[in-house]
């Protein structure tokens, strides 16, 4: 066992030129590619986070257009609403306008009926009144008259009288 553990010069040479040869051949032929490999990493990653950084400048302009987006869409709507309002209160004034003037017509119309049917009444009463009153006064005339042409000159003055009413 004593081999095993005992360092000679010529096992030290020949490990220290193993070990070199080695390192340059590691050097030539797997140091470049996986410098490279570690330079494009690098580069991928940098990438990345200039791709990120675009995007999250990208979504913050798309917020805040859509931001703006929305609040024109808010004041379309109030202005629509706004607008709707009017036209309704406009409508409904334009009813009652319309209502009230229909009414009022037909007030007139039924006042000047009422007072065409009043006329036509105090009219037909006065016709009434005087045919009664010639009546009456032809009774009692015709007791008290007994000449025929008193009696005519009587009546033709009462209706005289009774016609001028």
């Amino acid at each position: 066992m004593e081999g095993l553990l005992s360092v000679s010069v010529g096992t030290v040479f020949w490990a220290s030129v193993a070990f070199l040869c080695v390192l340059v051949i590691m050097k030539r032929m797997a140091w470049g590619p996986i410098m490279s490999s570690l330079k494009d990493r690098e580069e991928g990653i940098a990438n990345a986070l200039r791709q990120a950084d675009l995007a999250k400048e990208e979504m913050s302009r798309l917020q805040a257009s859509n931001e703006d987006l929305l609040r024109e869409a808010r004041n379309e709507r109030d202005r629509i609403l706004s607008e709707a309002k009017a036209m309704s209160d406009k409508m409904r004034n334009d009813a009652v306008g319309r209502s009230q003037e229909e009414a009022n017509r037909i007030i007139a119309k039924a006042q000047a009926e009422i007072e065409s049917q009043k006329q036509a009444a105090i009219t037909d009463l006065k016709n009434q009144v005087a045919d009664l009153s010639v009546q009456l006064a032809e009774v009692l005339l015709k007791d008290s008259l007994t000449e025929e042409q008193k009696q005519k000159a009587l009546n033709h003055s009462l209706i005289k009288e009774f016609g001028a009413n």
